[in-house]
């Protein structure tokens, strides 16, 4: 498994990458998916995530968290085709990006009274969730995707 991190802005010097490889692997390996995958990390600022939300989703706003996943389908032309990525010819499968605003981070950090790196790391989990199929857009879906969560995360108490 391979987790290729980036951090910028004021983020750089206060997180940790080997911390968020930790969180990310811990994923993976809860969901049985660490063998032959790689995801890609981004700490940000609100200014770049929001330009990527209002690009991608359509939200001219920031958000704590974006997940893109490679195997969501793309759109490639103007014909209106759209087909999932390629697959590596190493096969090693790339699960996709997890981009997360710092700022937003610390404001939910001082919100729920606990550490930033908490926060971080629920984000991470969440998102890593998505890379891996989960999603929340019913109430049953957000159920499994929440209890998941929780588990990892006790996991990763656990092991801190």
């Amino acid at each position: 498994m391979e987790i290729n991190t980036l951090i910028e802005g004021e983020a750089k010097g206060r997180v940790d990458p080997a911390f968020l490889e930790k969180v990310a692997g811990l994923v993976l390996i809860a969901e049985n998916r660490q063998n032959k995958v790689e995801a890609g990390l981004l700490i940000t600022g609100n200014d770049e995530i929001r330009k990527l939300n209002l690009n991608y989703r359509g939200i001219d706003q920031p958000t704590d968290v974006l997940s893109f996943a490679m195997n969501d389908e793309v759109d490639f032309g103007e014909d209106g085709d759209s087909r999932p990525f390629v697959a590596a010819p190493d096969g090693v499968e790339h699960l996709g990006e997890v981009i997360i605003s710092y700022q937003r981070a610390v404001q939910q950090a001082h919100e729920n009274n606990h550490p930033v790196t908490k926060e971080i790391a629920i984000l991470v989990v969440h998102g890593m969730l998505h890379l891996l199929g989960y999603d929340h857009e019913d109430d049953a879906e957000a159920c499994i995707m929440e209890e998941r969560e929780e588990i990892i995360l006790k996991e990763l108490g656990e092991l801190s």
